[in-house]
């Protein structure tokens, strides 16, 4: 799929941890584990938002397209 998700490498820019933002955007472990991997196939919007707001940062920052050709 051509959709990346970078959150990995904000998480590490903002020195959080998968439980503190597991804890902060109420999201369980797991669910939070699927989308930190790139397995989801699907995100809600207020589940992005509510990351962003504890990331400080935009969507794209988090997810990011890439052509496959």
């Amino acid at each position: 799929m051509p959709i990346i998700v970078n959150l990995d490498v904000m998480m590490a820019k903002r020195k959080i941890s998968l439980n503190e933002l597991s804890e902060k955007v109420d999201l369980t472990l797991s669910n939070l584990s699927i989308l930190k991997t790139g397995k989801a196939k699907a995100i809600r919007f207020s589940t992005l938002d509510a990351i962003c707001k504890a990331l400080n940062c935009q969507p794209a920052d988090i997810l990011e397209y890439r052509d496959e050709n």
